[in-house]
């Protein structure tokens, strides 16, 4: 099992990222309504926002070895042979979309908490679980960037959800209606052979 990806599948390496980073930017979303809207205990729902933070560290920290481990690698697998240009033009845009918001959700949130004038009047530190803390540029807190943070925030959290389907829906329409190996090289990291694809 290659680690580095090649020009007809991914290595197990990018694939571990994609699927790791994607699971937990759903765990994440999850959290985040949980936690926001349906757990009235203040205690609670500040141990749940702490560990929100976390991963959300944890998230940013994985875009960049994802962007890194991108940029280091030769080959990467394209679209099959005879994908319209205009698919292979949503496909990058989507992807690069992606990537985006994966670095702004948790860079959003880092600002909206550090920024929070409540989270310094009551001497709480942004803890990565409960390890380190996080920088805090924002002492004793502007109520306008915490403001503003967590439209971004919000707004980020509302797009990734709707490009994750997207970008499902794609995957799913290559697997099971065009019947190509886009979905197979990211699970399974192989290319079917002919006599496979014709079952």
């Amino acid at each position: 099992m290659p680690a580095a990806d090649s020009a007809t599948s991914w290595g197990w390496v990018t694939r571990l990222l994609h699927w790791g980073i994607a699971g937990l930017i759903l765990f994440q979303l999850g959290l985040g309504v949980w936690s926001a809207n349906f757990v009235p205990d203040l205690i609670a729902r500040f141990r749940l926002a702490q560990l929100h933070k976390s991963f959300g560290f944890v998230i940013f920290a994985l875009a960049l070895v994802r962007v890194v481990w991108r940029l280091h690698g030769r080959q990467h697998p394209a679209l099959p042979p005879g994908t319209p240009a205009w698919q292979v033009r949503a496909a990058r845009a989507s992807h690069g979309l992606l990537y985006l918001l994966i670095f702004v959700l948790p860079l959003s949130g880092w600002v909206m908490a550090s920024a929070a004038p409540t989270q310094d009047l009551l001497g709480i530190q942004n803890m990565v679980f409960g390890l380190f803390p996080l920088p805090d540029p924002w002492v004793p807190g502007v109520k306008a960037i915490e403001a503003a943070a967590f439209r971004v925030h919000a707004g980020a959290a509302i797009v990734i959800v709707l490009v994750l389907v997207v970008h499902a829906g794609a995957a799913l329409k290559h697997h099971f209606v065009d019947r190509d190996d886009v979905l197979r090289r990211m699970t399974l990291g192989g290319v079917r052979t002919k006599e496979n694809r014709r079952t």
